[in-house]
Parts: structure tokens; sequence; C-alpha cells
């Protein structure tokens, strides 16, 4: 193995896709996982991933998305799959006032089963929608900013911002990754935030508690 190849590390980072059923998660997945779009998709039944590989500066990252059912009654079977999140689009269809009234009850659960430190990007789908628009811009914009969140319209249709949005995230949980001041697994029971970097167990720290997977090239997903 060479120099630059030791080197080389991937980070793969667990980011759900989380809002109520059918304002598009698993087109916005579909769109930029595959470039693909499903005009009579079937709700989501439980959970459903894809991996996608990202190159930021240099390096290789894997963003593992998590699709969960926005069913009331798939509620209990997805919470489980917070767990170790590192990321979040909380979705809403503009074209549906009721989505975007639920999104407090979302940013709740989301804050209930995973981290408080989640990066979230808020996320108005169907923005193709222009004459069905029920929710402005502009709400979507102070919601966001109300809650600390990044916020973006998007078009799983026509594919605006589709990318960006999940690039978004992404890259903001990496530039935490790196200012973050990285310990050596002998300090772990010192600190209160674990990651997990090429097999071996490092703390990074920080104000509250977060997970991600990082792994080697030898144990990532493939795409």
């Amino acid at each position: 193995m060479s120099n630059d190849d030791e080197k080389t590390e991937d980070y793969l980072f667990k980011i759900v896709l989380v809002g109520d059923s059918a304002v598009g998660k698993s087109n916005l997945l579909a769109r930029f996982a595959r470039d693909e779009f499903y005009p009579n998709s079937k709700s989501t039944i439980g959970v459903e991933f894809q991996t996608q590989k990202m190159d930021i500066n240099g390096k290789e990252v894997k963003a593992q998305i998590w699709d969960t059912a926005g069913q009331e009654r798939f509620r209990a079977v997805t919470s489980a799959y917070y767990r170790g999140a590192v990321g979040a689009l909380l979705v809403y269809d503009i074209s549906r006032r009721q989505t975007f009234e639920s999104i407090g009850r979302w940013l709740n659960e989301l804050h209930t089963h995973s981290d408080m430190n989640v990066v979230t990007i808020l996320v108005g789908n169907k923005s193709d929608l222009k004459d069905a628009r029920e929710v402005a811009t502009a709400e979507g914009k102070s919601l966001a900013e109300a809650q600390g969140l990044f916020f973006m319209e998007t078009s799983a249709l026509d594919s605006s911002n589709v990318v960006a949005a999940f690039e978004t995230v992404v890259k903001e949980i990496y530039s935490i990754l790196l200012s973050r001041k990285v310990m050596t697994s002998q300090d772990l029971k010192d600190q209160d935030a674990t990651w997990i970097e090429n097999g071996k167990t490092v703390v990074i720290q920080g104000d509250g508690e977060q997970e991600a997977q990082v792994e080697s090239k030898k144990g990532c997903c493939s795409s």
C-alpha cells in the first residue's frame, strides 16, 4: 500500500430523512442517489437506505441515507433507526400546509431519539408546484432560523437543489469532524462524544453526545 493509500480515509455518515407521508422523501433520495424520479411511487414501508459517495476536500465521504416511513403506524418501528444519525433532512411539502405544521413534532421526535446536535436542514419539497403553494418560502426560512436549522426548497421532480440539500448536511458534518479536537482512544472515558475512525474508536471533544460511523475502505458499504 502506498503512502497516499494509507492517508485515504472513508467516512460513513448516517443521515435520516423524516417528515409526513407523501412529502417526497423517497423521491429526494432516489434523485440524489440514482438521479431517478418515480411519479407513482408507493409509500415507504418501515425503513430503507441508500449509500452515496461524495468527495469533500479530496476525502471520500459516504452518506448512508435512511428513508423513514412517515405514516403514524410505522413510527414505533422507525424510531430505533434515529440512533447514530449525525444528519437529518426534515421534509415538508410546500403545497400541503399540514405537512409544514407537523415539522415541530418531527423535530421533537428527532431530538428525542437522537443527539440534539444532529446537523439538520429544513427542506420545503415540491417547489415545482408553484400554483399549489400553501407555505411561503419566508415561512420556511423563519422556522429554520427560529430552530437553528439550515433551510432549502427543493424539487425531486426537476432536481432543483436536491444535491445541494444533501451536500449541505454532509459538508457541515465533515466540517464539525475536522474542527473538533480528536483525542486518542485511551481518553474515551473522560469524553462524551465518540466517533469511529479507521476501525478503532477515537473521541471528539464536544458539548453533547454524538455518534458517527467512520470506516476505512476495507469495511465500507458499496453504493
